[in-house]
């Protein structure tokens, strides 16, 4: 058994509160989203955080933690003082818990993801057998979804993909399970590139199909299609970058895009590409278009 306390906090406090609730004895500490808002990353390889997070200090059942409320209740950086409480929690097999609300997802006509530990529910499918880990991609977020349903239909036989910001590996492993011929992916986070290559192999991919990268060990080189699902700064900065990967009329795919951080990205990327219209779901938006020859 187990014992919890939670509390609101500022993003630029959390590691202030952090550091209290380790020092008085937690065994974990863990940070969510308080108020369902989007994540931001100021600039590339930055650590991204809400603007208001939920902050849980985990503790031993048997621990006396009356001195510590009482902390929290005075202390100036919690936003919730008033509603802070101890409270108990049961044992859970967390791992089953989560696995159980994993279910299969299907993008399009003919591609699906699903869980590594169960059977797909269409053998005849393009069919993604992921398992996430430590990575961000599993098809459930509006600005993965949106990506893999463009991929769904585009014609990728025998082409050449970048997938920058690759998380699970999922839209690399797409690319490849949809025909492309090669796929350079790459990510600022060392359990990404693991993730990728992990996942890679779980799907029976030849081992030299994807190649995951960090963003300064990829190859100079032009692909025929680019893919980005990062964050709307991230974007901007890399807009240069991204036109000298991609051959003349090369295809690009970019989403993590809020629909207010739209028409400034339009207006960037403009001009390098003709894009098409601004696809949305769920407040995301995915921006599409090809280089200008």
């Amino acid at each position: 058994m187990w014992q919890q306390i939670q509390m609101t906090v500022r993003a630029e406090h959390c590691a202030e509160l952090e550091a209290l609730l380790l020092e008085a004895g937690a065994s974990s500490v863990t940070l969510m989203d308080a108020e369902d808002q989007p994540v931001f990353q100021r600039e590339p390889g930055a650590t991204p955080l809400w603007g208001t997070s939920t902050l849980t200090g985990l503790f031993p059942l048997e621990q006396n933690l009356k001195a510590l409320l009482a902390t929290l209740q005075f202390h100036p950086r919690v936003l919730n003082r008033d509603s802070l409480q101890i409270e108990p929690l049961q044992e859970q097999v967390w791992e089953r818990t989560w696995m159980d609300n994993f279910a299969p997802k299907q993008f399009g006509k003919r591609l699906w993801i699903c869980p590594s530990w169960q059977s797909p529910p269409d053998p005849e499918a393009v069919n993604i057998l992921l398992d996430p880990g430590l990575a961000f991609g599993t098809g459930s977020h509006a600005t993965t979804a949106l990506c893999l349903r463009w991929l769904e239909q585009a014609n990728l036989r025998d082409k050449t993909v970048i997938d920058y910001g690759c998380g699970s590996g999922i839209l690399a492993i797409a690319a490849a399970l949809l025909g492309a011929d090669k796929i350079h992916a790459v990510d600022n986070d060392p359990q990404a590139i693991a993730a990728t290559v992990d996942n890679s192999l779980r799907n029976d991919l030849p081992v030299d199909k994807i190649t995951a990268y960090l963003p300064e060990a990829l190859p100079k080189l032009q692909a025929d299609f680019l893919l980005a699902n990062i964050l709307a700064e991230p974007l901007h900065e890399l807009a240069d970058q991204f036109a000298t990967l991609l051959k003349p009329e090369g295809k690009i795919v970019l989403s993590g895009i809020l629909e207010e951080q739209t028409e400034s990205l339009l207006a960037r990327y403009e001009r390098w590409f003709s894009l098409d219209k601004p696809a949305t779901e769920d407040g995301w938006v995915r921006l599409s278009g090809s280089l200008r020859a």
